[in-house]
């Protein structure tokens, strides 16, 4: 049975930082990031909480559904980490919200979208939801490391949601993970009266290299595998909707997978990479510009920390 997606909403805080914005705190400058990621600008906090931009989110995608909160039976809510430890964000987008539904968040890094919808489609085919709200949400810039100009200037901070309803529309969808923290990892302090870790300040890490090979070889292989899952083509596909990390990751992908310029959606140069929020927001946008209506087929494709990966053909 699976899921309809009936709502789509999205949320950045005000402040859009420039690359030569940028270049006024780290040893950079426009044409360097540019040139390498595809990225010009990137919305980062100046005190909205990451429930402030997954609350604007989810009340923009529950109105486009027409749906009030009360008619959620699941929040899932994917984040690397929400504003507390616990309690989880999806509990406080809840509050704000005046759901009373069952909240929760997953950690699937830059797929954490792909493994919510994964997830809700579980719930829906066992008969325990109706109607689910995916929120995907990142405050990249507490994690990063502003001294190193090579992974704090790739990130932005920001969240996507959809509305989903028990429906058919879910095609096919695909999931992996295979354990590393080597490539990409975030550290968290420990310490106490036993042991110490010996971390201060627990900052974002990245292998570029091995991210980049990891990515463009995954997300065209659960690309692959979701589209013969679904019985479709690259010429049945309106949009492909790539997880937004680099503009070189999504160009070799899209080569790989034999889609055309046209066919590729792209807004990383406006919001860098929000890690699991990316598809979301790119989706939401690609709604409200008129780029994609109700028929369209789409497909999503993701990698992230973990490492995971998954990919996702749905029809509108």
């Amino acid at each position: 049975m699976s899921f309809e997606i009936i709502g789509f909403g999205k949320g950045a805080p005000a402040l859009s930082v420039t690359n030569d914005m940028l270049s006024q705190i780290v040893d950079t400058n426009d044409e360097w990031i540019s040139s390498r990621t595809g990225i010009r600008s990137r919305h980062f906090s100046q005190g909205e909480t990451l429930t402030d931009l997954s609350a604007t989110a989810a009340r923009q995608a529950l109105d486009w559904a027409k749906l009030s909160a009360d008619q959620l039976d699941y929040i899932i809510c994917s984040t690397v980490q929400g504003d507390y430890i616990t309690p989880s964000l999806a509990c406080l987008v809840q509050r704000e919200l005046g759901a009373t539904c069952t909240a929760f968040d997953i950690n699937a890094a830059c797929t954490g979208f792909i493994y919510g919808l994964d997830l809700a489609a579980a719930l829906m085919d066992s008969g325990k939801a109706e109607h689910i709200l995916v929120i995907s949400a990142e405050m990249m810039s507490k994690h990063l490391d502003w001294d190193d100009r090579t992974t704090c200037v790739l990130f932005g901070d920001g969240a996507g949601a959809v509305v989903l309803r028990k429906g058919g529309n879910l095609r096919s969808i695909v999931t992996s993970a295979m354990g590393n923290e080597g490539p990409l990892n975030g550290p968290t302090i420990h310490k106490s009266p036993y042991f110490d870790n010996g971390v201060t300040k627990p900052k974002l890490a990245m292998q570029g290299s091995e991210v980049f090979k990891f990515a463009v070889s995954h997300m065209a292989r659960e690309s692959k595998a979701a589209m013969a899952k679904a019985g479709v083509t690259p010429a049945d596909i309106k949009k492909f909707l790539p997880h937004q990390a680099n503009a070189r990751i999504i160009s070799s992908s899209t080569k790989n997978l034999g889609f055309t310029e046209e066919q590729v959606a792209v807004n990383i140069e406006r919001y860098g990479n929000t890690s699991s929020a990316t598809i979301p927001i790119l989706l939401c946008e690609l709604m409200e510009d008129g780029a994609l209506a109700k028929g369209d087929t789409i497909l999503m494709a993701a990698m992230g920390g973990g490492l995971t990966s998954g990919a996702c053909v749905v029809t509108l």
